[in-house]
Protein backbone atom coordinates (compact mmCIF):
# COMPACT_ATOMS: atom_id res chain seq x y z
CA UNK A 1 0.00 0.00 0.00
CA UNK A 2 1.40 3.43 -0.57
CA UNK A 3 2.79 5.50 2.13
CA UNK A 4 0.24 8.23 2.84
CA UNK A 5 0.38 11.98 2.50
CA UNK A 6 2.58 14.03 5.00
CA UNK A 7 0.33 15.53 7.16
CA UNK A 8 1.59 18.85 6.18
CA UNK A 9 0.47 18.34 2.71
CA UNK A 10 -2.92 17.48 3.43
CA UNK A 11 -5.89 19.57 4.64
CA UNK A 12 -6.99 18.09 7.93
CA UNK A 13 -10.49 17.29 10.01
CA UNK A 14 -12.11 15.25 12.18
CA UNK A 15 -13.93 12.43 11.06
CA UNK A 16 -17.38 12.70 12.49
CA UNK A 17 -18.65 9.27 13.78
CA UNK A 18 -21.24 7.91 11.64
CA UNK A 19 -24.25 6.68 14.61
CA UNK A 20 -25.49 3.22 13.90
CA UNK A 21 -28.68 4.11 13.91
CA UNK A 22 -28.36 6.02 10.61
CA UNK A 23 -26.86 2.73 8.53
CA UNK A 24 -29.76 0.67 10.03
CA UNK A 25 -32.31 3.55 8.23
CA UNK A 26 -30.25 3.25 5.21
CA UNK A 27 -30.39 -0.20 5.01
CA UNK A 28 -33.86 -0.30 6.04
CA UNK A 29 -34.34 2.50 2.89
CA UNK A 30 -32.29 1.05 0.38
CA UNK A 31 -31.79 -2.65 1.27
CA UNK A 32 -28.52 -4.05 -0.59
CA UNK A 33 -28.41 -0.97 -2.64
CA UNK A 34 -26.21 0.28 1.53
CA UNK A 35 -23.57 -1.41 1.49
CA UNK A 36 -20.76 -1.04 3.90
CA UNK A 37 -18.15 -4.09 2.85
CA UNK A 38 -15.14 -2.81 2.73
CA UNK A 39 -14.27 -2.88 -0.92
CA UNK A 40 -17.38 -0.96 -1.97
CA UNK A 41 -16.43 1.74 0.53
CA UNK A 42 -12.86 1.74 -0.71
CA UNK A 43 -14.14 1.94 -4.41
CA UNK A 44 -15.69 5.30 -3.63
CA UNK A 45 -12.70 6.79 -0.96
CA UNK A 46 -10.29 7.23 -3.90
CA UNK A 47 -10.65 8.94 -7.03
CA UNK A 48 -7.31 10.16 -9.26
CA UNK A 49 -5.43 12.76 -6.70
CA UNK A 50 -2.03 11.28 -4.56
CA UNK A 51 -4.38 11.62 -1.58
CA UNK A 52 -5.15 8.94 0.67
CA UNK A 53 -7.53 9.13 3.24
CA UNK A 54 -10.24 6.68 5.04
CA UNK A 55 -12.96 5.63 2.91
CA UNK A 56 -16.91 6.71 3.52
CA UNK A 57 -18.67 4.66 6.27
CA UNK A 58 -21.47 3.30 3.74
CA UNK A 59 -22.46 3.73 0.13
CA UNK A 60 -25.71 4.46 -1.32
CA UNK A 61 -26.48 3.19 -4.31
CA UNK A 62 -29.49 5.74 -5.44
CA UNK A 63 -31.96 5.67 -8.52
CA UNK A 64 -34.15 8.50 -8.27
CA UNK A 65 -34.30 12.14 -7.13
CA UNK A 66 -36.73 11.37 -4.07
CA UNK A 67 -33.88 8.48 -3.05
CA UNK A 68 -30.88 10.80 -3.14
CA UNK A 69 -33.57 13.15 -1.08
CA UNK A 70 -33.96 10.69 1.31
CA UNK A 71 -30.64 9.81 1.52
CA UNK A 72 -29.54 13.13 2.50
CA UNK A 73 -32.38 14.03 4.79
CA UNK A 74 -31.67 10.91 7.13
CA UNK A 75 -27.84 12.05 7.04
CA UNK A 76 -28.56 15.55 7.83
CA UNK A 77 -30.88 14.03 10.94
CA UNK A 78 -27.97 13.07 12.07
CA UNK A 79 -25.16 15.61 10.92
CA UNK A 80 -23.50 13.01 8.94
CA UNK A 81 -21.12 14.33 5.62
CA UNK A 82 -22.68 13.45 2.33
CA UNK A 83 -20.24 12.96 -0.89
CA UNK A 84 -21.89 13.05 -4.07
CA UNK A 85 -20.31 10.05 -6.43
CA UNK A 86 -20.01 9.61 -10.51
CA UNK A 87 -17.32 8.03 -12.16
CA UNK A 88 -14.38 8.65 -9.32
CA UNK A 89 -12.24 10.50 -12.22
CA UNK A 90 -11.34 13.63 -9.90
CA UNK A 91 -7.60 14.86 -10.07
CA UNK A 92 -8.37 17.02 -6.63
CA UNK A 93 -9.88 14.42 -4.11
CA UNK A 94 -13.37 15.68 -4.75
CA UNK A 95 -14.57 12.33 -3.72
CA UNK A 96 -12.47 11.70 -0.48
CA UNK A 97 -14.77 11.47 2.35
CA UNK A 98 -12.07 13.34 4.76
CA UNK A 99 -14.27 13.38 7.58
CA UNK A 100 -16.19 10.46 7.31
CA UNK A 101 -19.88 9.90 6.29
CA UNK A 102 -22.25 8.44 3.43
CA UNK A 103 -20.97 8.39 -0.58
CA UNK A 104 -23.94 8.53 -2.85
CA UNK A 105 -23.31 6.85 -5.53
CA UNK A 106 -25.83 8.42 -8.52
CA UNK A 107 -24.13 5.81 -11.47
CA UNK A 108 -27.57 3.90 -11.75
CA UNK A 109 -29.11 7.48 -12.40
CA UNK A 110 -28.04 7.48 -16.25
CA UNK A 111 -30.89 8.19 -17.71
CA UNK A 112 -32.30 10.69 -20.70
CA UNK A 113 -35.21 12.79 -18.80
CA UNK A 114 -36.17 15.07 -21.95
CA UNK A 115 -34.46 15.72 -25.25
CA UNK A 116 -35.88 18.43 -27.13
CA UNK A 117 -34.12 18.52 -30.25
CA UNK A 118 -36.00 21.41 -32.13
CA UNK A 119 -34.27 23.91 -28.56
CA UNK A 120 -31.27 22.02 -28.68
CA UNK A 121 -31.68 21.47 -25.52
CA UNK A 122 -31.69 17.95 -23.05
CA UNK A 123 -32.50 16.82 -19.79
CA UNK A 124 -30.08 14.20 -17.83
CA UNK A 125 -29.66 12.84 -14.67
CA UNK A 126 -26.27 13.42 -13.11
CA UNK A 127 -24.71 9.37 -13.82
CA UNK A 128 -24.76 9.89 -17.49
CA UNK A 129 -21.78 9.73 -19.31
CA UNK A 130 -20.41 12.55 -22.21
CA UNK A 131 -19.87 10.02 -24.30
CA UNK A 132 -23.10 7.62 -23.62
CA UNK A 133 -24.86 10.97 -23.67
CA UNK A 134 -23.40 11.43 -27.08
CA UNK A 135 -24.32 8.02 -28.32
CA UNK A 136 -27.44 7.54 -27.51
CA UNK A 137 -28.45 12.07 -29.48
CA UNK A 138 -26.34 11.00 -32.19
CA UNK A 139 -29.75 10.18 -34.24
CA UNK A 140 -30.88 13.65 -34.01
CA UNK A 141 -28.01 15.26 -35.57
CA UNK A 142 -26.69 17.16 -32.16
CA UNK A 143 -24.25 16.59 -29.75
CA UNK A 144 -23.14 17.76 -26.25
CA UNK A 145 -19.68 19.43 -26.82
CA UNK A 146 -17.67 19.79 -23.62
CA UNK A 147 -15.27 16.85 -23.04
CA UNK A 148 -12.76 17.00 -20.32
CA UNK A 149 -10.81 14.07 -21.32
CA UNK A 150 -12.20 10.92 -18.87
CA UNK A 151 -15.64 9.74 -19.84
CA UNK A 152 -16.84 11.69 -16.82
CA UNK A 153 -20.32 11.93 -15.54
CA UNK A 154 -22.36 14.98 -16.45
CA UNK A 155 -22.93 15.94 -12.64
CA UNK A 156 -19.74 15.50 -11.93
CA UNK A 157 -18.69 17.93 -14.92
CA UNK A 158 -21.07 20.39 -13.77
CA UNK A 159 -20.11 19.92 -10.05
CA UNK A 160 -16.36 21.00 -11.22
CA UNK A 161 -17.69 23.41 -13.83
CA UNK A 162 -15.21 20.87 -15.92
CA UNK A 163 -14.44 22.08 -19.59
CA UNK A 164 -11.67 20.55 -21.92
CA UNK A 165 -10.82 19.67 -25.18
CA UNK A 166 -13.57 22.24 -27.11
CA UNK A 167 -13.65 24.88 -24.89
CA UNK A 168 -12.66 27.22 -27.13
CA UNK A 169 -15.61 27.04 -29.59
CA UNK A 170 -18.09 25.75 -27.09
CA UNK A 171 -17.46 27.10 -23.56
CA UNK A 172 -17.47 25.57 -20.38
CA UNK A 173 -20.22 23.35 -18.33
CA UNK A 174 -20.62 27.45 -17.09
CA UNK A 175 -22.53 28.33 -20.50
CA UNK A 176 -23.82 25.03 -21.30
CA UNK A 177 -26.37 24.77 -18.05
CA UNK A 178 -29.65 26.07 -18.05
CA UNK A 179 -31.30 24.65 -15.30
CA UNK A 180 -30.76 22.04 -12.22
CA UNK A 181 -32.80 19.63 -9.89
CA UNK A 182 -31.06 19.76 -6.98
CA UNK A 183 -31.05 18.34 -3.21
CA UNK A 184 -30.16 20.40 -0.45
CA UNK A 185 -28.49 20.23 2.61
CA UNK A 186 -31.93 19.73 4.21
CA UNK A 187 -33.50 16.94 1.61
CA UNK A 188 -35.55 19.07 0.08
CA UNK A 189 -35.72 19.43 -4.12
CA UNK A 190 -35.25 22.37 -6.12
CA UNK A 191 -35.43 23.46 -9.54
CA UNK A 192 -33.28 26.39 -10.98
CA UNK A 193 -33.53 27.74 -14.20
CA UNK A 194 -35.39 27.04 -17.33
CA UNK A 195 -35.00 25.63 -20.65
CA UNK A 196 -34.98 29.16 -22.09
CA UNK A 197 -31.97 30.57 -23.38
CA UNK A 198 -32.04 33.92 -21.20
CA UNK A 199 -33.77 34.86 -17.67
CA UNK A 200 -33.38 37.65 -15.87
CA UNK A 201 -35.45 36.62 -12.87
CA UNK A 202 -33.68 37.08 -9.75
CA UNK A 203 -30.54 35.45 -8.54
CA UNK A 204 -28.91 32.86 -11.10
CA UNK A 205 -28.89 30.12 -8.73
CA UNK A 206 -27.71 27.59 -11.59
CA UNK A 207 -24.45 29.00 -11.57
CA UNK A 208 -23.95 29.02 -8.10
CA UNK A 209 -24.67 25.59 -8.58
CA UNK A 210 -22.31 24.85 -10.91
CA UNK A 211 -19.01 24.60 -10.02
CA UNK A 212 -20.24 24.28 -5.87
CA UNK A 213 -18.41 20.70 -6.03
CA UNK A 214 -20.80 19.43 -4.05
CA UNK A 215 -20.31 21.50 -1.22
CA UNK A 216 -23.94 23.12 -1.34
CA UNK A 217 -26.14 19.94 -2.66
CA UNK A 218 -26.57 17.15 -4.84
CA UNK A 219 -27.68 17.31 -8.21
CA UNK A 220 -30.22 15.08 -9.78
CA UNK A 221 -31.10 16.67 -13.15
CA UNK A 222 -29.09 18.54 -15.86
CA UNK A 223 -30.55 20.81 -18.51
CA UNK A 224 -27.93 21.31 -21.19
CA UNK A 225 -27.43 23.04 -24.36
CA UNK A 226 -26.91 21.19 -27.64
CA UNK A 227 -25.23 21.86 -30.43
CA UNK A 228 -25.38 20.50 -33.88
CA UNK A 229 -23.01 18.03 -35.58
CA UNK A 230 -20.51 20.60 -38.11
CA UNK A 231 -21.16 19.38 -41.85
CA UNK A 232 -17.37 19.01 -41.73
CA UNK A 233 -14.52 17.96 -39.36
CA UNK A 234 -10.90 17.59 -39.67
CA UNK A 235 -7.99 17.38 -37.62
CA UNK A 236 -4.36 18.08 -37.89
CA UNK A 237 -1.01 17.74 -35.78
CA UNK A 238 1.82 19.56 -36.26
CA UNK A 239 5.06 19.60 -34.63
CA UNK A 240 6.86 22.20 -33.59
CA UNK A 241 10.98 23.36 -32.21
CA UNK A 242 9.73 24.21 -29.09
CA UNK A 243 6.87 24.63 -26.64
CA UNK A 244 6.71 28.47 -27.41
CA UNK A 245 7.12 27.82 -30.81
CA UNK A 246 3.79 25.77 -30.52
CA UNK A 247 2.05 28.73 -28.37
CA UNK A 248 2.77 31.57 -30.56
CA UNK A 249 0.77 29.47 -33.12
CA UNK A 250 -2.10 29.22 -30.92
CA UNK A 251 -2.05 32.77 -29.80
CA UNK A 252 -1.88 34.31 -33.79
CA UNK A 253 -4.75 31.92 -34.26
CA UNK A 254 -7.01 33.38 -31.22
CA UNK A 255 -6.22 36.86 -31.97
CA UNK A 256 -6.85 36.58 -35.71
CA UNK A 257 -10.56 35.09 -35.02
CA UNK A 258 -9.94 31.90 -36.66
CA UNK A 259 -12.59 30.09 -35.52
CA UNK A 260 -11.03 26.46 -34.06
CA UNK A 261 -12.58 23.98 -32.40
CA UNK A 262 -9.64 22.05 -30.65
CA UNK A 263 -6.34 23.07 -29.69
CA UNK A 264 -4.13 20.91 -27.96
CA UNK A 265 -0.51 20.85 -26.89
CA UNK A 266 1.66 17.73 -25.93
CA UNK A 267 5.13 18.40 -24.67
CA UNK A 268 7.87 15.87 -25.60
CA UNK A 269 7.40 14.02 -22.73
CA UNK A 270 3.52 13.84 -23.28
CA UNK A 271 4.25 12.48 -27.13
CA UNK A 272 6.62 9.98 -26.43
CA UNK A 273 3.73 8.11 -23.75
CA UNK A 274 0.94 8.23 -25.64
CA UNK A 275 3.78 6.70 -28.72
CA UNK A 276 4.36 4.15 -26.47
CA UNK A 277 1.00 3.61 -25.09
CA UNK A 278 -1.09 3.68 -27.86
CA UNK A 279 1.79 2.35 -31.14
CA UNK A 280 1.93 5.83 -32.66
CA UNK A 281 4.59 7.16 -34.53
CA UNK A 282 3.95 10.78 -34.03
CA UNK A 283 7.59 12.72 -33.75
CA UNK A 284 8.40 13.15 -30.39
CA UNK A 285 8.42 17.03 -29.66
CA UNK A 286 6.00 20.01 -28.77
CA UNK A 287 2.66 19.09 -30.93
CA UNK A 288 -0.29 20.52 -31.64
CA UNK A 289 -3.22 18.26 -32.21
CA UNK A 290 -6.30 20.72 -33.70
CA UNK A 291 -9.92 20.12 -34.67
CA UNK A 292 -11.47 22.45 -37.30
CA UNK A 293 -15.81 22.43 -37.62
CA UNK A 294 -17.77 24.02 -40.29
CA UNK A 295 -18.78 24.06 -43.74
CA UNK A 296 -16.19 22.17 -45.75
CA UNK A 297 -15.37 25.54 -47.54
CA UNK A 298 -15.17 26.97 -43.80
CA UNK A 299 -12.59 24.23 -42.79
CA UNK A 300 -11.06 24.01 -45.30
CA UNK A 301 -9.89 28.22 -45.28
CA UNK A 302 -9.47 27.48 -41.22
CA UNK A 303 -7.13 25.03 -41.45
CA UNK A 304 -5.00 26.80 -44.93
CA UNK A 305 -4.93 29.93 -42.32
CA UNK A 306 -3.49 28.21 -39.21
CA UNK A 307 -1.29 26.25 -41.39
CA UNK A 308 0.51 29.07 -42.75
CA UNK A 309 0.81 30.48 -39.00
CA UNK A 310 2.71 27.56 -38.19
CA UNK A 311 4.83 27.51 -40.78
CA UNK A 312 6.45 31.49 -39.17
CA UNK A 313 7.06 29.06 -36.30
CA UNK A 314 8.87 26.58 -37.27
CA UNK A 315 6.11 24.33 -37.41
CA UNK A 316 6.09 21.22 -39.83
CA UNK A 317 5.29 17.56 -40.15
CA UNK A 318 1.54 18.88 -40.55
CA UNK A 319 -0.75 15.96 -40.52
CA UNK A 320 -4.48 15.61 -41.84
CA UNK A 321 -7.07 13.45 -39.77
CA UNK A 322 -10.66 13.44 -42.30
CA UNK A 323 -12.07 10.23 -41.53
CA UNK A 324 -14.26 9.50 -38.48
CA UNK A 325 -11.48 6.56 -37.49
CA UNK A 326 -8.48 8.69 -38.23
CA UNK A 327 -9.85 11.49 -36.27
CA UNK A 328 -10.47 8.92 -32.90
CA UNK A 329 -7.45 7.57 -32.83
CA UNK A 330 -5.77 10.94 -32.51
CA UNK A 331 -8.31 12.02 -30.25
CA UNK A 332 -7.65 8.24 -27.97
CA UNK A 333 -4.70 8.99 -27.66
CA UNK A 334 -4.43 12.76 -26.30
CA UNK A 335 -7.27 11.51 -23.83
CA UNK A 336 -5.10 8.49 -22.39
CA UNK A 337 -1.84 10.82 -22.43
CA UNK A 338 -2.70 10.76 -18.32
CA UNK A 339 -2.71 6.88 -18.19
CA UNK A 340 0.10 7.08 -20.61
CA UNK A 341 2.00 8.71 -18.82
CA UNK A 342 1.69 7.02 -15.28
CA UNK A 343 2.41 3.80 -17.55
CA UNK A 344 5.87 5.29 -18.27
CA UNK A 345 6.67 5.16 -14.83
CA UNK A 346 5.50 1.94 -13.67
CA UNK A 347 3.95 2.08 -9.94
CA UNK A 348 3.69 5.66 -9.77
CA UNK A 349 1.39 8.52 -9.16
CA UNK A 350 0.53 11.77 -10.61
CA UNK A 351 0.54 14.78 -8.93
CA UNK A 352 -1.26 17.00 -11.35
CA UNK A 353 -2.25 20.76 -10.94
CA UNK A 354 -3.82 23.17 -13.92
CA UNK A 355 -3.56 26.71 -14.97
CA UNK A 356 -5.36 28.70 -16.65
CA UNK A 357 -4.14 32.37 -17.79
CA UNK A 358 -4.67 35.23 -20.50
CA UNK A 359 -3.81 34.09 -24.04
CA UNK A 360 -1.34 36.64 -24.29
CA UNK A 361 0.59 35.86 -20.80
CA UNK A 362 0.93 31.70 -21.75
CA UNK A 363 4.09 31.51 -23.55
CA UNK A 364 5.95 33.07 -21.16
CA UNK A 365 4.20 31.24 -18.05
CA UNK A 366 5.11 27.94 -20.14
CA UNK A 367 8.60 28.86 -20.63
CA UNK A 368 9.10 29.11 -16.76
CA UNK A 369 7.21 26.23 -15.83
CA UNK A 370 9.12 24.19 -18.00
CA UNK A 371 12.52 25.98 -17.30
CA UNK A 372 11.50 24.80 -13.54
CA UNK A 373 10.66 21.32 -14.10
CA UNK A 374 13.19 20.54 -16.33
CA UNK A 375 15.90 21.91 -13.23
CA UNK A 376 14.19 20.17 -10.45
CA UNK A 377 14.89 16.90 -12.20
CA UNK A 378 11.16 14.79 -11.45
CA UNK A 379 9.83 12.97 -14.60
CA UNK A 380 6.63 15.07 -16.02
CA UNK A 381 4.46 15.68 -18.56
CA UNK A 382 2.49 18.95 -19.77
CA UNK A 383 -0.63 18.91 -21.70
CA UNK A 384 -2.67 22.17 -22.60
CA UNK A 385 -6.37 23.32 -24.05
CA UNK A 386 -3.99 25.77 -25.24
CA UNK A 387 -6.66 27.65 -27.14
CA UNK A 388 -8.02 29.07 -23.98
CA UNK A 389 -4.97 29.78 -22.24
CA UNK A 390 -5.66 26.53 -19.89
CA UNK A 391 -2.68 24.13 -19.38
CA UNK A 392 -2.23 21.03 -17.29
CA UNK A 393 1.62 19.75 -15.63
CA UNK A 394 1.68 16.11 -14.27
CA UNK A 395 4.52 15.64 -11.88
CA UNK A 396 5.31 11.57 -12.03
CA UNK A 397 5.96 10.60 -8.14
CA UNK A 398 7.19 7.23 -6.60
CA UNK A 399 4.60 7.36 -4.15
CA UNK A 400 7.00 5.44 -1.05
CA UNK A 401 9.42 8.88 -1.03
CA UNK A 402 8.42 11.52 0.68
CA UNK A 403 11.18 13.92 -0.99
CA UNK A 404 9.47 13.56 -4.30
CA UNK A 405 5.94 13.99 -2.92
CA UNK A 406 6.89 17.15 -1.17
CA UNK A 407 9.38 18.18 -4.24
CA UNK A 408 5.91 17.81 -6.73
CA UNK A 409 3.47 19.69 -4.22
CA UNK A 410 6.47 22.81 -4.06
CA UNK A 411 6.53 22.62 -7.88
CA UNK A 412 2.58 22.94 -8.42
CA UNK A 413 2.43 25.34 -5.54
CA UNK A 414 4.93 27.52 -7.99
CA UNK A 415 2.87 27.06 -11.43
CA UNK A 416 -0.31 28.32 -9.79
CA UNK A 417 1.88 31.33 -7.55
CA UNK A 418 3.09 31.80 -11.67
CA UNK A 419 0.11 31.82 -13.06
CA UNK A 420 -1.99 34.12 -10.59
CA UNK A 421 1.20 36.20 -11.09
CA UNK A 422 0.05 36.60 -14.76
CA UNK A 423 -3.52 37.26 -13.92
CA UNK A 424 -4.70 33.76 -13.99
CA UNK A 425 -6.64 31.31 -12.13
CA UNK A 426 -5.40 28.82 -10.05
CA UNK A 427 -7.60 26.03 -11.69
CA UNK A 428 -8.94 25.98 -15.39
CA UNK A 429 -11.19 23.28 -14.71
CA UNK A 430 -9.91 21.04 -12.28
CA UNK A 431 -11.62 22.68 -8.93
CA UNK A 432 -10.39 23.31 -5.96
CA UNK A 433 -11.32 20.09 -3.61
CA UNK A 434 -9.01 19.46 -1.37
CA UNK A 435 -5.37 20.10 -3.17
CA UNK A 436 -5.93 23.96 -4.01
CA UNK A 437 -8.04 25.35 -0.64
CA UNK A 438 -4.90 27.46 -0.16
CA UNK A 439 -4.67 28.58 -3.64
CA UNK A 440 -7.99 29.82 -3.52
CA UNK A 441 -7.79 32.30 -0.97
CA UNK A 442 -4.45 33.68 -3.00
CA UNK A 443 -6.90 34.32 -5.70
CA UNK A 444 -10.12 35.48 -4.28
CA UNK A 445 -8.37 37.10 -1.29
CA UNK A 446 -9.55 36.86 2.11
CA UNK A 447 -13.04 38.56 1.67
CA UNK A 448 -14.07 36.70 -1.78
CA UNK A 449 -13.79 33.55 0.52
CA UNK A 450 -15.20 34.85 3.65
CA UNK A 451 -18.19 35.47 1.87
CA UNK A 452 -17.91 32.12 -0.15
CA UNK A 453 -18.63 30.68 3.45
CA UNK A 454 -20.91 32.76 4.36
CA UNK A 455 -23.18 31.29 1.02
CA UNK A 456 -22.03 27.96 2.39
CA UNK A 457 -23.31 28.16 6.33
CA UNK A 458 -26.60 29.72 4.95
CA UNK A 459 -27.80 26.77 2.41
CA UNK A 460 -25.90 23.98 4.75
CA UNK A 461 -25.71 25.18 8.10
CA UNK A 462 -25.14 21.60 9.23
CA UNK A 463 -21.94 21.50 6.68
CA UNK A 464 -23.02 18.03 5.80
CA UNK A 465 -22.20 18.82 2.29
CA UNK A 466 -18.89 17.05 0.81
CA UNK A 467 -17.26 19.10 4.06
CA UNK A 468 -13.82 20.06 3.55
CA UNK A 469 -13.37 20.89 0.71
CA UNK A 470 -12.73 24.29 -1.44
CA UNK A 471 -12.46 25.89 2.01
CA UNK A 472 -12.58 24.98 5.62
CA UNK A 473 -15.12 26.04 7.96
Amino acid sequence: MNAPLPARLLPQAASRPVPAALIEALKARFGERCSTAQAVREQHGRDESPFEVRPPDAVVFAESAEEVAAAVALAAAHEVPVIPFGVGSSLEGHLLAVQGGISIDLGRMNRIVALQPEDLTVTVQPGITRSQLNTEIRHTGLFFPIDPGADASIGGMAATRASGTNAVRYGTMRENVLGLQVVTASGEVIRTGTRARKSSAGYDLTRLFVGSEGTLGVMTEITLRLYPLPEAISAAICSFPSIDAAVQTTIQTIQLGVPIARCELLDAHAVRAVNRHDGLSLREGPMLLMEFHGSPAGVKEQAETVQEIAREFGGEDFQWATTPEERTRLWTARHHAYFAALQSRPGCRAVTTDACVPISHLGACLDETVAEADAAGLPYFIVGHVGDGNFHVGYLIDPADLRERELAERLSHQVVARALRFEGTCTGEHGIGLHKMDFLVEEAGEGGVALMRAIKQTLDPRNIMNPGKIFAL
